[in-house]
């Protein structure tokens, strides 16, 4: 989707039909929750709207134990609460901090937009995109909405920042963003770098075997040299009760 901000009026036909749609109770929210799974927030002039960014790489889905989430191929980052343990990997991993956790349940689960998949497997578009009454959200192909990012920001260079929001960031996201005011005053968080976050985890991981066969052969010096130090002391005491103890008996 393309979230054009200079075109958001604030009107929150999109929280509305989320809401609808997933069943959530009404009610303008400005922050993600259990209960708003798109929320819009204002600064300054500007509205602007959060969601889950169904990165094509998701980190969220890297460090699942147990497959609970899944990124589909007509773009969702999918879960399934049947298969989900609880462990909360994906809260700490992902690097917008968008899904949630129902704490106070005795079946908790994870909540986050779901991109409508069950609507995108009937052809429609999302719910959020199909409510939104200026165009400031629009659905379609992802290398189309691009083309249709960059045109917008070519025709009228003063109006935008020449940066299109998700296109690379932590290796590109199905959400992108074109705003009249740098990203960081927006709450953006623009450092994250272009490469997907589990191609980082596994750069790091390579070393691991490295690192561990070092650290086994630092350590079992170090267990031997004690070890030695520990048979010589025992000795050395031995000595002094027992003088006639023979040589042979030397650690």
């Amino acid at each position: 989707m393309l979230i054009d901000l200079t075109l958001c009026v604030g009107c929150n036909a999109c929280q509305g039909a989320c809401k609808e749609e997933n069943r959530l109770p009404p009610g303008e929210e400005k922050y993600l929750s259990l209960t708003a799974y798109t929320a819009l927030d204002k600064y300054n002039d500007l509205y602007v709207r959060r969601m889950c960014q169904h990165c094509d790489v998701p980190t969220c889905v890297s460090v699942c134990p147990v497959g609970a989430l899944s990124k589909t191929e007509a773009g969702p980052v999918a879960y399934d609460a049947e298969k989900c343990i609880g462990c909360r990997y994906c809260l700490q991993a992902c690097p917008f901090h968008v899904p949630k956790y129902e704490w106070s349940s005795t079946k908790p689960r994870i909540q986050k937009c779901k991109f409508c998949a069950s609507r995108l497997a009937r052809g429609l578009q999302p719910a959020c995109a199909e409510a939104c009454p200026t165009g400031a959200t629009q659905f379609g192909d992802r290398e189309e909405l691009l083309v249709e990012a960059a045109r917008r920001i070519n025709a009228e260079p003063a109006k935008f920042v020449h940066r299109i929001y998700g296109k690379d960031d932590v290796g590109g996201t199905s959400m992108f963003y074109l705003s009249p005011v740098p990203f960081e005053q927006l709450g953006f968080d623009s450092r994250m770098g272009k490469t997907p976050m589990p191609m980082l985890t596994m750069s790091a991981l390579s070393k691991v075997p490295n690192v561990l066969s070092v650290g086994g052969v630092l350590l079992g010096g170090v267990w031997w040299i004690t070890n030695r130090r520990a048979k010589v002391q025992a000795f050395e005491a031995s000595q002094k009760k027992d003088p006639t103890r023979p040589p042979e008996d030397k650690p």
